[in-house]
């Protein structure tokens, strides 16, 4: 997880490492400040993914399908040529996620500072254990920020496997403002963005993990 600026502002990265159709839905998107969040998120994604395959960023095969309309371009993204990973991306005013590991994994992001709603749609999409812990607090807007993001990853991450289950990890990144979820069938190791950022983009892409310590106290894991 990094900021949008933080990702742009690395001197190897920008829209010459996305493929045509990346590059067209990029131009579809008129606000500049949402435009640089989907690019963000995006190379972001690449990086996650080179790591974990050893191939150059604009290498990995990264590409979308739709299950509904069968139609490339949107839908969940995936690495073609390698079936048994999952990759997932997130993007939220400024700040941009993204994860890639065995099997399925769902990441999102959102600022601190939002609180999700209405009710009723809270209702219809959050489990009834959260918004029974949510309602609890004299505040509940933090508690169920931190439940709707779970509820995004998870949604990401798509049905587990047969008598599998996602192990969601949460945490709030206090220097960026951000609430941050991912849904994946094991444990992630979850990567400062100068784990991701620091290294070199051309070539090949050093694999090791490097774990995330809190980055705030009372940081939930």
């Amino acid at each position: 997880m990094a900021t949008t600026r933080e990702v742009l502002g690395h001197p190897g990265l920008g829209p010459h490492l996305l493929a045509p159709w990346e590059l067209r839905r990029l131009d579809a998107v008129r606000v500049p400040a949402r435009r640089d969040d989907v690019l963000a998120a995006r190379l972001l994604l690449r990086l996650c993914a080179a790591r974990l395959t050893g191939l150059p960023p604009q290498e990995t095969g990264l590409a979308q399908r739709c299950p509904r309309c069968a139609r490339d371009g949107h839908g969940r993204p995936y690495l073609d040529g390698h079936p048994g990973l999952g990759v997932s991306l997130s993007h939220a005013d400024g700040l941009a996620a993204a994860a890639a590991g065995p099997g399925p994994v769902g990441v999102d992001v959102e600022p601190a500072a939002r609180r999700p709603g209405p009710p009723g749609v809270l209702r219809r999409l959050l489990p009834e254990a959260d918004l029974r812990e949510a309602a609890a607090h004299p505040d509940p807007g933090p508690a169920l920020l931190r439940a709707w993001v779970r509820a995004e990853a998870r949604f990401k991450a798509g049905p587990p496997g047969a008598g599998a289950v996602h192990r969601v990890t949460e945490w709030t990144d206090g220097r960026r403002s951000a609430v941050v979820a991912v849904a994946s069938a094991g444990t992630p190791a979850l990567l400062p963005p100068a784990a991701v950022l620091g290294g070199p983009v051309p070539g090949r892409v050093d694999r090791g993990p490097v774990r995330l310590p809190r980055t705030a106290p009372g940081a939930r894991p």
